[in-house]
Parts: C-alpha cells; structure tokens; sequence
C-alpha cells in the first residue's frame, strides 16, 4: 500500500479509502452488509494497509456509521492509525431542520455523528452536496466551529458545480475560516465530465480529490447486467449509467481488452487509470467481498503505459451532468 498526502495538507492516507456504504443494515438496501459479514471484508482492508475510510450519516440512516465505528474500535489498536471520514447534508429525520447545511444542521450532524461512531472526532468532515437554501456563509461558519472545537480535523466537499466549490473557499478565505481540504466527486472512465473544471480547480488549488463509484457502480469491472442483488436493487446505478449511452460499452471494451493482455481483472486496470490521474488521491472503493479489497488494492501497484491510457479515454463520448444532486 501507498500512502499519500491529501491534497496540500500534512494528513497521509491510504491510495485507496474504503466506502463504507456497504456496510450496515440490509433493511436500508438489500445489498448492504450486516456487521457479522462486514467484519472479514474490512478486516481484510486494515491487513492489506487501508488506512482512509468514508461514510455519511445517512447511510442505512445512521447505522453504516455505527458499523463502521465498532469496526474499526476493534481493528486498530490506536485512533490515530487511520483517518476516518463522514458526511453531512441529507434528511436524517422528518422534520424542516433534520437536513441541509444550516448552522443548526451541522451543529446537530457533527454530534449525532460522533456519538454513532464512537469516537470525539472525525479526522474530515464533508458536505454531502451543495445546499441551495442556507447561505454558503453561514455553512462555512458552521464548518469553522467545528473544526475549532476539535470535533473534525479537516473538512471537505462533495458532487458540485465547480463555480461553487471556488465560491466557497473564497468566503473561507475572506473571512480567516478553515477551508474544504478535499473534493469527494463523481468520476471514472465512463463519467469524466470533472475533467473540464472541477479537476482543474482543484489541482491548481492543492484540494486532494477522492472520487466516488471509481468503478461506475461495477460497470467497469463487469458486474452489472448479471442478476447480482447489487445490480437489481440499485436505482441510482440506472440514474448514472444508463444502458441507452453506447459510448459506455465501447469504453468497457477497451478496459476488457487492456486488462485481458495484462492478464488482470478490469477492475484494477480501471483503478489503475484513476490513480494516475494527477489530481486524484485516492479512488473510495466499495466492498462486499474479499475480492473487491484485494483488486482494490493490487491496482495501486499497476502502472499503465501511455498508450494504454489513450486507448481507454480514447472511446468516451462527452454525458449529461450527474451526481451533483
């Protein structure tokens, strides 16, 4: 395993992070482990070197970060050998201020969070997406409170327009507040619209870049389309990826056929491909078998030539705008 800083900060994290949606409760989705079967899948991951691991409050509403608290209280010996990540954002109850970035939201978020995962403080704390009702100020603010009561370390962004993103660290630095350190983003080799401003911002400006579903909901590494639970029960893989965008299939053709000279699953060659994009630090992997950990991280050790690389860009066909929302 490799470890790296996160973006322009002192903080090293593992070149993969462990998504911890998988994990949870099975009422949420039915794919989603429970913690009995979770256990040897992130075990797995803390013996392969995985450091870095991400949830939010809303997965399995609130228990994914249960899980993930208890899981890691047992497979580290010390705190402060792995960087935990959470986020905030979506409806975590019924009522007008359960959601959003509201000051009040946040505030509320932070606390509810740490006491799920067990733990006085999340080493980056993220918002889950953009919120078009509270002023960008007042969330800045918020994030600045947290950040100095020592609750979070680091705070980072998600999914969002990169005019915003450049909004809200201008108002960071304008007013001495603590700014977003990462951008957790929608990208992979089917989905590379963050290549025209999000990923060029956020390289000028030293923000590390953690993108989610590397692996286009296990389009690329040839898991959908096969009657898994996974596929048949996932909606948003339909949203993302529609079968109707053909560029799609000619883009995994390519990573079949890179991966099948190499000898290799498409998985790591698609992997492979994120990590030696300049801006990336760290691709959020999601994993419910042991082999998706092992993949995960076999992929840090492949290096594709440059030619390799071209002739998987080379079949993308520019898409619609997904994710920010």
């Amino acid at each position: 395993m490799e470890y790296v800083r996160l973006g322009s900060t002192g903080l090293k994290v593992s070149r993969v992070c462990l998504g911890m949606m998988s994990y949870g409760t099975s009422r949420w989705r039915d794919w989603v482990l429970e913690i009995e079967d979770a256990e040897p899948v992130v075990r797995r991951a803390v013996e392969q070197g995985i450091t870095f691991f991400d949830t939010a409050d809303m997965y399995s509403d609130g228990a994914s970060e249960e899980v993930t608290g208890k899981l890691l209280r047992d497979l580290f010996a010390h705190r402060d050998d792995y960087v935990l990540a959470t986020k905030v954002y979506n409806p975590m109850g019924d009522g007008p201020n359960d959601r959003g970035l509201s000051r009040k939201h946040i505030l509320a978020g932070i606390d509810a969070s740490l006491r799920r995962l067990g733990t006085d403080h999340v080493d980056l704390y993220q918002i889950h997406r953009w919120d078009y009702e509270t002023p960008i100020e007042e969330t800045m603010a918020a994030l600045h409170d947290v950040v100095r009561s020592g609750k979070a370390r680091y705070i980072g962004a998600s999914s969002m327009w990169a005019w915003q993103f450049a909004k809200a660290q201008h108002v960071a630095a304008a007013n001495g507040w603590t700014p977003f350190v990462s951008m957790q983003n929608h990208y992979n080799l089917v989905y590379r619209e963050e290549e025209r401003e999000m990923l060029p911002l956020c390289l000028d400006q030293g923000v590390g870049v953690v993108p989610w579903s590397p692996l286009a909901r296990g389009l690329l590494a040839g898991g959908r389309g096969r009657g898994t639970t996974r596929a048949s029960n996932d909606p948003m893989a339909r949203q993302l990826y529609p079968d109707s965008h053909t560029s799609d299939a000619d883009v995994v053709e390519a990573v079949t056929a890179v991966a099948q000279r190499r000898g290799v699953p498409a998985a790591q060659v698609a992997l492979a491909w994120l990590m030696r994009q300049p801006a990336v630090t760290a691709p959020i992997v999601g994993a419910t078998k042991l082999g998706h950990i092992d993949d995960a991280v076999a992929a840090v050790n492949v290096t594709l030539s440059d030619e390799e690389a071209t002739e998987l860009e080379f079949p993308y066909r520019p898409h619609q705008i997904t994710g920010h929302s």
